[in-house]
């Protein structure tokens, strides 16, 4: 009996403990990745290619992607289907 009340004492009073330091802790440490990058968010503007189709921005300095070239596209319909090849 006395060991029950000895291990519930001391993990109330662990518990209680990390609680308290939890709260009060003034400086949490901040971990950062240092390989990481900052975010970057590229505006959604589109840029339309000679071939009617559009392109967006994207890569960490926001620069448009190329334009499809004729051989890599197919034609496309109004209701998104492919024409077959």
């Amino acid at each position: 009996m006395d060991n029950k009340i000895f291990v519930l004492t001391f993990v109330a009073i662990v518990f209680i403990s990390g609680g308290l330091l939890y709260i009060y802790n003034s400086k949490p440490v901040e971990y950062k990745n240092p390989n990481e990058l900052e975010p970057v968010v590229c505006t959604a503007d589109a840029k339309l290619c000679p071939d009617g189709s559009y392109v967006g921005r994207s890569g960490p300095n926001c620069e448009f992607d190329p334009c499809p070239t004729a051989s890599s596209t197919a034609p496309i319909f109004e209701d998104g289907t492919l024409l077959p090849q």
